[in-house]
C-alpha cells in the first residue's frame, strides 16, 4: 500500500484539464465507499491516498499552482491525512443547511472531536487524535470540520481484517448517536487502508 504522495503520482495541470471528468468521476464514486453518516448532522469522511489525491489535483488547478515549491507545498499539506497502516483518517464534517442552526448549534458542541469512537467487535473503543495541524474551536464554539486520526493496536487491525463487526459513534452529551455496524462496502474500503 502507498502511503505519501509525491510529485510523479500528480497530473501536470495540462494533463489534469484532460483527464479530470473522468478522475472526478472515479473519486466521487470512491469516497460512496468512505463515508458514514453519524445521525443527521455529521458526516466522517476517511480519506486516503485517492481522496488525497484529487484534493491536491483540485487546489493546483484552482490557484494555477506549477512550480515545484508550490506542489510539494501542497503534498506537505495533505499528505498527513493518508492513513499509514495503523490507523484510519477521516474528515469529520457537521452539516447543517442553514447557517443560522449551524451557528448555534456548533456553540452547544464543543469538544465534539473527542467524542467520536470506532469499535472492532469487543475490542475497546477507539477515540481520535484530533485537529493535529490547528485549533478548530474556542470559548465560544467549535469548527464545522475537524481531522481525526483512529490508531488502532495490531490485535485491532487482525480482527477487523478476519471479518469483525464495525460500529462508530459519538457520545457528546448534546449529540448522541450509534452506527451498529458500518456497510459492508465502507468496512471493505477501509480495511485496505490497513497494512
Amino acid at each position: 500500500m502507498k502511503h505519501q504522495l509525491t510529485r510523479d503520482d500528480l497530473y501536470s495541470l495540462e494533463q489534469y484539464v484532460e483527464v479530470r471528468p473522468g478522475f472526478r468521476a472515479r473519486v466521487m464514486a470512491h469516497k460512496q465507499d468512505r463515508r458514514v453518516p453519524i445521525g443527521p448532522n455529521i458526516t466522517l469522511y476517511f480519506e486516503d491516498a485517492i481522496t488525497m489525491q484529487y484534493q491536491i489535483q483540485e487546489m493546483l488547478r484552482i490557484e494555477r499552482i506549477f512550480e515545484a515549491e508550490g506542489i510539494q507545498e501542497e503534498l506537505d499539506a495533505y499528505n498527513p491525512l493518508i492513513p499509514d497502516g495503523s490507523n484510519w483518517k477521516a474528515t469529520l464534517m457537521m452539516e447543517y443547511p442553514d447557517e443560522n442552526e449551524r451557528r448555534e448549534r456548533l456553540k452547544h458542541l464543543l469538544g465534539i472531536e473527542k467524542h467520536v469512537w470506532i469499535q472492532f467487535g469487543e475490542q475497546p473503543r477507539v477515540t481520535p487524535v484530533a485537529d493535529e495541524d490547528l485549533d478548530r474551536e474556542d470559548e465560544e464554539k467549535t469548527s464545522s470540520v475537524h481531522f481525526l486520526r483512529f490508531e488502532f493496536t495490531p490485535e485491532m487491525v487482525e480482527e477487523v481484517k478476519q471479518g469483525v463487526l464495525v460500529s462508530m459513534g459519538i457520545d457528546h452529551p448534546n449529540y448522541t448517536c450509534t452506527v451498529e455496524q458500518i456497510p459492508e462496502n465502507v468496512r471493505k474500503s477501509l480495511v485496505d487502508d490497513l497494512d
